[in-house]
């Protein structure tokens, strides 16, 4: 996988028509946004599908995209994993704890949370994670690290739609204001 700060580089050229970095921008990131989709979806046909409609997205709005706002695998990871939420929803999935296998996609790279070397900025957003309640914990991590949908959490915790969705924004506030945003 490439740096930050190249996959920044790359998103601009694309922003720029430039079918070489497109290509290079693709190789470097497919497998964790194919991981990303698979992951929501659990058929790989489909996955495919959504990941081509992903990375045409990411090649039409690359120019909208902002380094400020996000990391440049965030921002093409939300594009994937959005398409892939509207695709399942649209299907009526059943939710992926009835479907456990679905969540052992192997990861081109170790898995975030299992590298001995964290930046600080990880660091300090798992500190912060770790404030909330624990119920809020694997809410905030099923919603934004597995991609699971709302109402697949609003299924998992029993709970209403939008009691999830005020859920969710009041533990983004607590870390926001934890990480001092």
């Amino acid at each position: 996988m490439l740096t930050p700060a190249e996959l920044v580089w790359l998103i601009a050229a694309v922003a720029k028509a430039d079918e070489a970095a497109f290509e290079r921008l693709y190789a470097a990131t497919r497998s964790k946004l194919f991981g990303v989709v698979l992951r929501i979806l659990r058929r790989q046909d489909l996955a495919e599908d959504v990941i081509q409609e992903a990375y045409v997205n990411i090649w039409n709005s690359a120019g909208q995209f902002n380094p400020g706002l996000s990391s440049p695998i965030t921002w093409m990871a939300s594009i994937a994993r959005n398409r892939a939420i509207d695709v399942a929803r649209k299907r009526g999935e059943v939710s992926i704890e009835e479907e456990p296998v679905a969540a052992e996609v192997p990861a081109e790279s170790p898995d975030p949370l299992a590298r001995s070397e964290m930046s600080e900025e990880l660091k300090q957003l798992l500190e912060c994670i770790g404030r909330l309640e624990p119920d809020r914990q694997k809410l905030v991590l099923l919603a934004y690290y597995n991609g699971w949908s709302r109402e697949q959490l609003a299924a998992k915790f029993e709970a209403p739609v939008n009691t999830v969705k005020t859920w969710l924004h009041r533990s983004l506030m607590d870390i926001r204001e934890c990480l001092g945003l």
